[in-house]
Protein backbone atom coordinates (compact mmCIF):
# COMPACT_ATOMS: atom_id res chain seq x y z
CA UNK A 1 0.00 0.00 0.00
CA UNK A 2 1.55 3.27 -0.88
CA UNK A 3 -0.53 6.98 -0.17
CA UNK A 4 -2.00 7.36 -4.05
CA UNK A 5 -4.06 3.26 -3.01
CA UNK A 6 -4.78 4.58 0.71
CA UNK A 7 -6.38 7.89 -0.29
CA UNK A 8 -8.48 5.83 -3.19
CA UNK A 9 -9.07 3.25 -1.08
CA UNK A 10 -8.99 4.55 2.21
CA UNK A 11 -10.95 1.68 3.93
CA UNK A 12 -8.86 -1.13 2.87
CA UNK A 13 -6.01 0.20 5.44
CA UNK A 14 -7.85 -1.90 8.22
CA UNK A 15 -7.14 -5.33 6.35
CA UNK A 16 -3.51 -4.12 5.81
CA UNK A 17 -2.94 -3.51 9.38
CA UNK A 18 -4.94 -7.05 10.66
CA UNK A 19 -2.56 -8.93 8.15
CA UNK A 20 0.43 -6.54 8.99
CA UNK A 21 0.83 -5.72 5.73
CA UNK A 22 2.20 -2.35 6.75
CA UNK A 23 4.95 -1.25 9.16
CA UNK A 24 3.76 0.09 12.50
CA UNK A 25 5.15 1.60 15.13
CA UNK A 26 3.83 3.11 18.25
CA UNK A 27 4.66 6.53 19.10
CA UNK A 28 2.79 9.13 21.89
CA UNK A 29 -0.89 10.00 21.09
CA UNK A 30 -2.44 11.66 24.30
CA UNK A 31 -4.06 10.31 26.77
CA UNK A 32 -7.66 8.80 24.95
CA UNK A 33 -6.47 6.93 21.76
CA UNK A 34 -3.89 4.37 20.87
CA UNK A 35 -1.25 6.00 18.25
CA UNK A 36 0.87 4.50 15.62
CA UNK A 37 3.24 5.40 12.90
CA UNK A 38 2.77 3.86 9.68
CA UNK A 39 5.16 3.38 7.00
CA UNK A 40 3.65 2.61 4.19
CA UNK A 41 5.36 0.67 0.71
CA UNK A 42 6.14 3.96 -0.94
CA UNK A 43 8.21 5.21 2.39
CA UNK A 44 5.35 7.68 3.02
CA UNK A 45 4.86 8.43 6.73
CA UNK A 46 0.96 8.46 8.35
CA UNK A 47 -0.32 9.00 11.67
CA UNK A 48 -2.57 6.68 13.07
CA UNK A 49 -5.49 7.01 15.77
CA UNK A 50 -7.63 3.92 17.27
CA UNK A 51 -9.49 3.57 20.15
CA UNK A 52 -7.67 1.02 22.84
CA UNK A 53 -8.60 -2.41 23.25
CA UNK A 54 -8.64 -2.53 26.97
CA UNK A 55 -10.49 1.04 27.19
CA UNK A 56 -12.24 1.65 30.34
CA UNK A 57 -15.18 2.80 28.10
CA UNK A 58 -16.19 1.57 24.84
CA UNK A 59 -15.94 3.76 21.72
CA UNK A 60 -18.42 6.66 22.08
CA UNK A 61 -20.55 7.00 18.57
CA UNK A 62 -19.11 9.14 15.90
CA UNK A 63 -15.93 10.17 17.79
CA UNK A 64 -13.50 10.05 15.11
CA UNK A 65 -15.62 11.07 12.50
CA UNK A 66 -15.96 14.09 14.96
CA UNK A 67 -12.36 15.05 15.04
CA UNK A 68 -12.19 14.73 11.14
CA UNK A 69 -14.31 16.99 10.46
CA UNK A 70 -13.01 19.68 12.88
CA UNK A 71 -9.42 18.96 11.21
CA UNK A 72 -10.93 19.57 7.93
CA UNK A 73 -12.72 23.10 8.93
CA UNK A 74 -9.96 24.07 10.73
CA UNK A 75 -7.72 23.67 8.06
CA UNK A 76 -10.02 24.89 5.25
CA UNK A 77 -9.49 28.33 6.78
CA UNK A 78 -5.95 27.98 6.23
CA UNK A 79 -4.01 30.37 7.97
CA UNK A 80 -2.53 27.53 10.51
CA UNK A 81 -0.82 23.96 9.84
CA UNK A 82 -3.50 21.21 10.04
CA UNK A 83 -2.59 17.52 8.97
CA UNK A 84 -4.87 16.49 6.39
CA UNK A 85 -7.02 13.48 7.06
CA UNK A 86 -6.11 10.26 4.98
CA UNK A 87 -8.80 8.12 6.56
CA UNK A 88 -11.55 8.79 8.56
CA UNK A 89 -13.73 5.15 9.72
CA UNK A 90 -15.71 4.82 12.34
CA UNK A 91 -12.92 3.57 14.54
CA UNK A 92 -9.94 4.42 12.92
CA UNK A 93 -8.29 7.97 11.95
CA UNK A 94 -5.31 8.34 9.68
CA UNK A 95 -3.45 11.77 9.02
CA UNK A 96 -0.74 12.55 7.28
CA UNK A 97 2.70 12.94 9.24
CA UNK A 98 4.34 15.73 10.84
CA UNK A 99 8.17 15.13 11.11
CA UNK A 100 8.42 16.86 15.09
CA UNK A 101 10.96 19.26 15.57
CA UNK A 102 12.00 21.82 17.94
CA UNK A 103 10.24 25.14 19.26
CA UNK A 104 11.84 28.46 18.04
CA UNK A 105 10.81 31.72 18.68
CA UNK A 106 10.40 31.97 15.17
CA UNK A 107 7.76 29.43 14.72
CA UNK A 108 6.03 30.86 17.50
CA UNK A 109 5.79 34.22 16.49
CA UNK A 110 4.50 32.59 13.16
CA UNK A 111 1.79 30.83 15.23
CA UNK A 112 0.14 33.74 16.63
CA UNK A 113 0.14 35.35 13.71
CA UNK A 114 -1.81 32.62 12.36
CA UNK A 115 -3.62 32.00 15.40
CA UNK A 116 -5.48 35.48 14.19
CA UNK A 117 -6.22 34.55 11.14
CA UNK A 118 -7.98 31.47 11.79
CA UNK A 119 -9.81 33.24 14.14
CA UNK A 120 -10.44 35.44 11.84
CA UNK A 121 -11.93 33.21 9.59
CA UNK A 122 -14.93 33.04 11.94
CA UNK A 123 -18.11 30.46 12.07
CA UNK A 124 -22.17 30.96 11.38
CA UNK A 125 -22.63 30.33 14.37
CA UNK A 126 -21.81 29.09 18.01
CA UNK A 127 -20.85 25.65 18.30
CA UNK A 128 -20.56 23.24 14.78
CA UNK A 129 -22.37 21.28 12.15
CA UNK A 130 -21.57 18.01 13.94
CA UNK A 131 -21.82 16.44 17.55
CA UNK A 132 -18.71 17.27 19.57
CA UNK A 133 -16.49 15.50 21.77
CA UNK A 134 -13.67 17.21 24.27
CA UNK A 135 -11.61 14.21 25.10
CA UNK A 136 -13.93 11.07 25.44
CA UNK A 137 -16.87 13.33 26.35
CA UNK A 138 -19.79 14.59 23.96
CA UNK A 139 -19.47 18.16 23.78
CA UNK A 140 -22.78 20.23 22.77
CA UNK A 141 -22.31 21.96 19.50
CA UNK A 142 -25.47 22.73 18.64
CA UNK A 143 -25.71 26.14 16.76
CA UNK A 144 -26.47 28.93 18.78
CA UNK A 145 -26.91 32.42 17.78
CA UNK A 146 -25.27 33.46 21.03
CA UNK A 147 -25.33 35.73 23.07
CA UNK A 148 -21.62 34.17 23.74
CA UNK A 149 -21.89 34.57 28.03
CA UNK A 150 -25.49 32.44 27.97
CA UNK A 151 -24.07 29.75 25.55
CA UNK A 152 -20.76 29.61 27.44
CA UNK A 153 -22.34 28.77 30.80
CA UNK A 154 -25.16 26.60 28.66
CA UNK A 155 -22.84 24.45 26.59
CA UNK A 156 -19.23 24.85 27.82
CA UNK A 157 -19.46 24.93 32.07
CA UNK A 158 -22.69 23.72 33.30
CA UNK A 159 -22.64 20.45 31.72
CA UNK A 160 -19.20 19.42 33.10
CA UNK A 161 -19.89 20.99 36.19
CA UNK A 162 -22.76 18.26 36.32
CA UNK A 163 -20.36 15.27 35.39
CA UNK A 164 -18.10 16.33 37.93
CA UNK A 165 -20.66 16.56 41.12
CA UNK A 166 -22.02 13.48 39.54
CA UNK A 167 -18.43 11.68 39.37
CA UNK A 168 -17.66 13.10 43.12
CA UNK A 169 -15.08 14.85 41.81
CA UNK A 170 -16.70 18.25 43.46
CA UNK A 171 -18.43 18.92 46.44
CA UNK A 172 -21.30 21.01 47.06
CA UNK A 173 -19.04 24.34 47.66
CA UNK A 174 -17.00 23.70 45.05
CA UNK A 175 -19.97 23.31 42.68
CA UNK A 176 -21.62 26.69 44.53
CA UNK A 177 -18.42 28.31 43.92
CA UNK A 178 -18.99 27.55 39.89
CA UNK A 179 -22.52 28.65 40.18
CA UNK A 180 -21.19 31.81 41.25
CA UNK A 181 -19.47 32.28 37.91
CA UNK A 182 -22.78 31.15 35.97
CA UNK A 183 -24.92 33.74 37.81
CA UNK A 184 -22.22 36.57 36.87
CA UNK A 185 -21.08 35.58 33.37
CA UNK A 186 -23.31 38.98 31.74
CA UNK A 187 -20.52 40.55 33.56
CA UNK A 188 -17.39 39.36 31.39
CA UNK A 189 -19.19 40.95 28.39
CA UNK A 190 -18.65 38.56 25.08
CA UNK A 191 -17.67 38.42 21.53
CA UNK A 192 -20.86 38.07 19.48
CA UNK A 193 -19.18 37.46 16.03
CA UNK A 194 -17.80 33.94 16.84
CA UNK A 195 -14.55 33.32 16.09
CA UNK A 196 -13.30 29.44 14.51
CA UNK A 197 -11.91 27.55 17.03
CA UNK A 198 -9.08 24.99 17.60
CA UNK A 199 -11.68 24.36 21.31
CA UNK A 200 -9.13 22.14 22.85
CA UNK A 201 -5.73 23.87 22.39
CA UNK A 202 -3.93 23.25 25.65
CA UNK A 203 -0.04 23.45 25.11
CA UNK A 204 0.12 19.57 24.02
CA UNK A 205 -2.17 20.03 21.08
CA UNK A 206 0.69 22.00 19.62
CA UNK A 207 3.03 20.19 17.54
CA UNK A 208 6.44 21.71 16.56
CA UNK A 209 7.59 21.02 13.21
CA UNK A 210 10.51 20.41 11.67
CA UNK A 211 9.43 22.35 8.92
CA UNK A 212 9.79 25.42 11.24
CA UNK A 213 6.07 25.59 11.54
CA UNK A 214 3.13 24.94 14.59
CA UNK A 215 0.92 22.54 13.62
CA UNK A 216 -2.77 22.06 15.40
CA UNK A 217 -3.44 18.48 16.47
CA UNK A 218 -6.45 16.84 18.43
CA UNK A 219 -9.04 19.62 18.47
CA UNK A 220 -12.47 20.27 19.73
CA UNK A 221 -13.47 22.35 17.24
CA UNK A 222 -15.84 24.85 17.07
CA UNK A 223 -17.47 28.74 16.82
CA UNK A 224 -16.69 30.36 19.95
CA UNK A 225 -14.68 32.76 21.61
CA UNK A 226 -11.65 33.57 20.55
CA UNK A 227 -9.81 34.05 24.00
CA UNK A 228 -11.17 30.62 24.59
CA UNK A 229 -8.34 29.84 22.73
CA UNK A 230 -5.73 31.69 24.22
CA UNK A 231 -6.29 31.26 27.59
CA UNK A 232 -6.39 27.33 27.20
CA UNK A 233 -2.94 27.62 25.86
CA UNK A 234 -1.77 29.03 29.48
CA UNK A 235 -2.75 26.18 30.67
CA UNK A 236 -0.34 23.55 32.30
CA UNK A 237 2.92 25.70 32.40
CA UNK A 238 2.19 27.09 28.62
CA UNK A 239 3.82 26.14 25.46
CA UNK A 240 7.60 27.16 24.96
CA UNK A 241 7.80 30.95 23.62
CA UNK A 242 4.06 31.42 25.25
CA UNK A 243 4.99 35.15 25.31
CA UNK A 244 6.34 35.56 21.69
CA UNK A 245 3.16 34.13 20.78
CA UNK A 246 0.84 36.11 22.20
CA UNK A 247 2.65 39.42 21.44
CA UNK A 248 2.46 38.04 17.73
CA UNK A 249 -0.96 37.74 17.89
CA UNK A 250 -2.34 40.53 19.72
CA UNK A 251 0.02 42.76 16.88
CA UNK A 252 -2.12 41.10 14.12
CA UNK A 253 -5.40 41.42 15.92
CA UNK A 254 -5.76 43.23 19.25
CA UNK A 255 -7.86 41.80 22.32
CA UNK A 256 -9.75 43.67 24.21
CA UNK A 257 -9.45 45.91 27.08
CA UNK A 258 -9.40 43.73 30.29
CA UNK A 259 -8.38 40.40 28.43
CA UNK A 260 -6.17 39.21 30.98
CA UNK A 261 -8.76 39.49 33.61
CA UNK A 262 -11.09 37.13 31.48
CA UNK A 263 -8.02 34.34 31.32
CA UNK A 264 -9.52 31.70 34.39
CA UNK A 265 -13.32 31.86 33.62
CA UNK A 266 -12.12 30.45 29.94
CA UNK A 267 -9.71 28.41 30.97
CA UNK A 268 -12.37 26.89 33.91
CA UNK A 269 -14.03 25.13 30.86
CA UNK A 270 -10.80 22.73 30.28
CA UNK A 271 -10.58 22.58 34.10
CA UNK A 272 -14.01 20.85 34.58
CA UNK A 273 -13.63 18.99 31.57
CA UNK A 274 -10.26 17.58 33.79
CA UNK A 275 -12.46 16.61 36.37
CA UNK A 276 -15.33 14.87 34.89
CA UNK A 277 -13.15 13.04 33.64
CA UNK A 278 -9.95 12.91 35.64
CA UNK A 279 -11.85 12.92 39.07
CA UNK A 280 -10.73 14.83 42.36
CA UNK A 281 -7.32 15.29 41.31
CA UNK A 282 -8.24 18.47 39.47
CA UNK A 283 -10.50 19.69 41.93
CA UNK A 284 -8.04 22.26 43.62
CA UNK A 285 -7.32 23.59 40.30
CA UNK A 286 -11.01 24.23 39.07
CA UNK A 287 -11.82 26.31 42.67
CA UNK A 288 -8.54 28.42 42.62
CA UNK A 289 -9.88 29.46 38.96
CA UNK A 290 -13.52 30.11 40.07
CA UNK A 291 -12.21 32.28 42.46
CA UNK A 292 -10.00 34.51 40.50
CA UNK A 293 -12.68 34.43 37.72
CA UNK A 294 -15.14 36.13 40.16
CA UNK A 295 -12.21 38.41 40.76
CA UNK A 296 -12.32 39.37 37.09
CA UNK A 297 -15.25 41.27 36.64
CA UNK A 298 -14.49 43.92 39.02
CA UNK A 299 -11.51 44.80 37.52
CA UNK A 300 -12.91 45.10 33.76
CA UNK A 301 -11.40 47.93 32.97
CA UNK A 302 -8.02 47.50 33.42
CA UNK A 303 -6.35 47.87 30.02
CA UNK A 304 -5.32 44.70 28.19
Amino acid sequence: MDLAYLRAHPEHLPTFLTHQRIRETPVSGGDICAASRLTLDDGHSVFAKTWPERAARPLPEGFFAAEAAGLRWLREAGPVPVPDVLVALPDLLALDWVEPGEPTPEAAEAFGRDLAGLHRAGAPAFGADWPGFIGALPQDNTPDPGPWPDWFARRRLLPYLRMSVDGGALDGAGAALVEQVVERIGEFGGDDQPARLHGDLWPGNLLWGADGRVWLVDPAAHGGHRETDLAQLALFGGPPHLDRITAAYREAWPLADGWRERVPLHQLHLLLVHTAIFGAAYADAVLSTARAALRGPDRATVEG
